[in-house]
């Protein structure tokens, strides 16, 4: 595949748009590609997938190849390292369970961010700064560059990964089944883009959601060593609060701000500007609206949880499924009042600690 640095295409910069100029121009556009689309239906999607959709045999069987690679890897992480940590450290019997899940997704999240963020800011491409641009000579069937390639196949085969993970690996949750259904629209995203040639908003796109992993996962580890080995450490309740306001501030910026202000306008309105008879543009801009939902809907776990903070100084891990069987099991589970936050994918979590579940809601258990 060869490399592509640097096609920006024609014109000067487009100022970034504001919330209103993308309500109004994005619904103006897609009705008016709708009222176009005479011909739409199913014989048409059929025959332009069969002249659009450009993925090889290798490419599908490196991609199962390296899912079951990331669950291989996962696994032994988790008994040669992170367990023996857990013990290392001490933790409670509850946080040792989790303790693993998180450190797996931080390791896998800071390696992928930043690899994103060094193509879209150390490299030739100006897909951060200027949206449009990711639809600038857009061909069907055009070659893939080897660097976007790469970042593609680690993190498609990941999700591959991570929709068995969620079911037979992750502690069970109440979002759970929503990050079931976000692993799937992510992986759908990311192989129909790949195929159909949209790699280059697939890069800003994960650019944008892989930053908020970090922080959940950073915040949920130091949630975690705060209370360790019956003590109680000020540094890690110190780094876990900063966690939490840090992903607090950058999911809003980030996934309901930049997202729909950079990506959605330009799919929505730029694209059929580049490109009048781009394919499937129905489709695509489906499954991104689909990813906006969701994210606001685990923006708004983060408001509770925010708003429990400001009230009560204490919070609570809304979306959890398990009802602890007596006081005696539940004693010790995070010690003084803090916070962690469990998203995905990015798929999300707002978390908290120092809880006894009761009746599905948490009561105070402190050491």
């Amino acid at each position: 595949m060869d490399s592509l640095a640097g096609d920006t295409g024609p014109g000067a910069v487009e100022p970034m748009p504001g919330y209103l100029d993308l309500i109004t121009k994005a619904s103006t556009v897609i009705l008016g590609a709708w009222r176009d689309c005479a011909t739409c239906g199913l014989e048409l999607s059929k025959r332009t997938l069969l002249d659009n959709a450009y993925i090889t045999m290798t490419e599908i069987a490196l991609f199962f190849f390296c899912a079951y690679l990331w669950t291989q890897i996962r696994w032994r992480l988790t008994e040669s390292l992170f367990k023996p940590l857990a013990r290392w450290w001490r933790l409670m019997p509850k946080d040792a369970a989790k303790m693993p899940e998180s450190a797996w997704k931080l390791v896998f999240y800071t390696m992928s961010w930043s690899y994103s963020t060094y193509l879209l800011f150390f490299t030739s491409y100006s897909f951060f700064h200027d949206p449009p641009s990711v639809f600038y000579n857009w061909k069907s069937g055009m070659s893939v560059p080897t660097d976007i390639a790469i970042a593609y196949l680690i993190q498609g085969s990941f999700y591959g990964h991570s929709i068995y993970a969620t079911i037979y690996m992750d502690a069970w949750r109440k979002d759970s089944a929503v990050m079931v259904v976000h692993h799937i629209i992510t992986l759908a995203l990311i192989c129909f883009s790949f195929a159909f040639r949209y790699h280059n908003v697939g890069i800003l796109v994960l650019f944008l959601h892989d930053i908020n992993d970090i922080q959940l996962e950073f915040t949920k580890l130091n949630v975690y060593l705060k209370s360790r080995g019956g003590g109680y450490y000020l540094l890690n309740d110190v780094l876990s609060n900063m966690g939490s306001v840090s992903f607090s501030i950058t999911w809003f910026w980030f996934r309901l701000y930049w997202f729909p202000l950079k990506v959605l306008y330009a799919t929505c309105v730029s694209s059929i500007r580049s490109v009048p008879t781009i394919p499937f543009y129905f489709f695509f801009n489906a499954l991104l609206f689909s990813l906006l939902l969701m994210n606001i809907y685990w923006f708004l776990f983060i408001v509770i949880f925010v708003v429990k903070v400001l009230k009560v100084k204490e919070v609570n891990d809304v979306r959890e499924y398990e009802e602890e069987e007596d006081s005696k099991a539940a004693a010790g589970l995070l010690g003084q009042s803090g916070a962690a936050n469990k998203d995905d994918g990015a798929g999300h979590h707002v978390a908290a600690q120092g809880k006894h579940v009761q009746n599905g809601i948490t009561k105070d258990k402190h050491l």
